[in-house]
């Protein structure tokens, strides 16, 4: 694929105005966009944006001074599985899933003998099972991915798979509560945030993070 289609990909994913989406579902174009952005970038997953080539760094330090032991856990729109295999690495027997099938076959492909479970799934339609089975579930950049009409319901779907007594870890663009979303991807308020407690969750924290660039993220642990 040329250096333009690539870009063109990519502006489908980052940088989409929120009044060109004229419906606030999840649609084809959303799932054509992904596997078109992995599509374009060939061998080289560098240039997938989001694509860190190695574990979130916030992730493996809340890991490295979480006291439970290793259990079930689930990686939510895993991309190229870097998230995933650390949780393994550590013991977890992990499911990690993405809408894009390319993403997991290249997850297969980079880590192939990996004891990860890959699956390709929707976040907005998961596999029944899935509902309270894991001790760990792992949210980074997916629920500010979806369109703005879907964020309640990504919420439920996001809490919907924790397990009694286990733990949510979710890392997102932040926004002040009163402030515009014009652009993909839709930063988080700390409100929106705050339904995870109304799908049965107890938020244990929630700390607001600022990058050397200004960019803001909330990072919050919830426990059910």
């Amino acid at each position: 694929m040329s250096p333009l289609s690539q870009r063109n990909a990519v502006g489908r994913i980052m940088g989409q105005p929120t009044d060109s989406f004229g419906e606030d579902a999840v649609t084809s174009w959303d799932v054509a966009g992904f596997e078109e952005l992995y599509a374009s970038v060939g061998e080289d997953l560098d240039q997938v944006p989001w694509a860190r080539m190695g574990p979130n760094p916030t992730l493996v330090e809340w890991l490295d001074t979480r006291p439970a032991p290793p259990g079930r856990a689930l990686v939510i729109a895993c991309g190229l599985g870097d998230d995933a295999e650390e949780l393994a690495r550590r013991g977890h027997r992990v499911t990690a899933f993405d809408l894009s099938e390319t993403a997991i076959g290249w997850c297969r492909k980079r880590f192939p003998q990996s004891d990860v479970d890959y699956q390709v799934a929707d976040l907005l339609d998961p596999p029944a099972q899935w509902a309270g089975a894991f001790d760990l579930v792992v949210e980074l950049y997916t629920i500010q991915s979806l369109p703005l009409g879907t964020r309640p319901q990504a919420v439920a779907a996001v809490a919907a798979p924790v397990a009694a007594g286990g733990a949510l870890f979710v890392r997102c663009f932040a926004r002040p509560d009163d402030a515009p979303v014009d652009v993909r991807p839709w930063p988080v308020s700390r409100a929106e945030l705050g339904w995870f407690t109304g799908e049965g969750l107890t938020e244990v924290s929630l700390a607001e993070d600022v990058t050397e660039s200004g960019t803001r993220f909330f990072v919050g642990v919830y426990r059910r």
